[in-house]
C-alpha cells in the first residue's frame, strides 16, 4: 500500500487531538452546550458562522439542530440558522460593505439578546468571526467560540470558548465538527429527553 504510513499517521494524530479534547475540555464543551439549552428555553435563535471549511461545519450543525441529529430521534425543529448561507446576502455586503461586515450585518438585523452567537474559527483571527462577535456583546447575546491553537486575536472575548490544542487547521476542523455532535447531543437530550 502506496500510503499505508501517511493514513496511519493522520489517523493517529487525530485520535492524539481528540485525547487532549477529551482530557482538557470537558467542561468548556458542557458549558457550550448549557449555552445553547439556556437560549433555546429562552426562546432565542443559535446563530452559528464560520468560513471556508468552519463555514461548512456551520453550515451542518444549523441543519442537525433544524432537521435531527440521531435517527429515530423525532422532535421539533430547532430554530438554528448558519449566517454564511445565505448568496445574496453574503455577495452584496462583500462588495457594498466588504466581506469582513457579513456576519456582524445579520447580527444586527436580526440579533437579540435571548439569542446565541457561536462562531468558528481555527485560528481565531478571523476579522469577520471578530466583528460579530462584538456586535453581538453589544446587543447582549451570549456566545460560544471554536477555536483552535493559542485561540487567535479573538480569544477571551467570549461568554464560552473551546480551545482545540492543535497547531493543524485539519485536526482542529475535525474536533470542532465533533464538538458540534456533541453540542446537538446535549440540546435533543436536555430538551426533549432524547438519547
Amino acid at each position: 500500500m502506496k500510503h499505508k504510513e501517511m493514513i496511519e499517521q493522520t489517523i493517529k494524530e487525530s485520535i492524539d487531538v481528540k485525547s487532549k479534547v477529551l482530557e482538557t475540555l470537558l467542561p468548556a464543551i458542557e458549558e457550550a452546550g448549557a449555552l445553547c439549552v439556556n437560549a433555546l428555553n429562552e426562546k432565542g435563535i443559535l446563530y452559528f458562522c464560520g468560513n471556508g471549511g468552519s463555514s461548512c461545519d456551520a453550515s451542518h450543525i444549523a441543519a442537525e439542530l433544524v432537521v435531527r441529529y440521531k435517527g429515530g430521534n423525532e422532535r421539533r425543529a430547532i430554530p438554528a440558522l448558519a449566517l454564511n448561507s445565505d448568496q445574496a446576502v453574503l455577495t452584496a455586503c462583500s462588495n457594498d460593505y466588504g466581506y469582513n461586515q457579513l456576519f456582524k450585518r445579520q447580527l444586527e438585523a436580526f440579533g437579540r439578546k435571548e439569542d446565541l452567537f457561536v462562531g468558528i474559527t481555527t485560528s481565531g483571527n478571523s476579522e469577520n468571526i471578530i466583528l460579530a462577535l462584538e456586535e453581538a456583546n453589544r446587543i447582549g447575546m451570549k456566545s460560544i467560540l471554536l477555536l483552535g491553537g493559542d485561540g487567535g486575536k479573538i480569544k477571551g472575548k467570549a461568554t464560552c470558548e473551546i480551545i482545540v490544542p492543535s497547531g493543524v487547521t485539519a485536526r482542529i476542523q475535525e474536533s470542532h465538527i465533533l464538538i458540534g455532535h456533541i453540542l446537538c447531543s446535549i440540546i435533543e437530550k436536555d430538551l426533549f429527553g432524547l438519547d
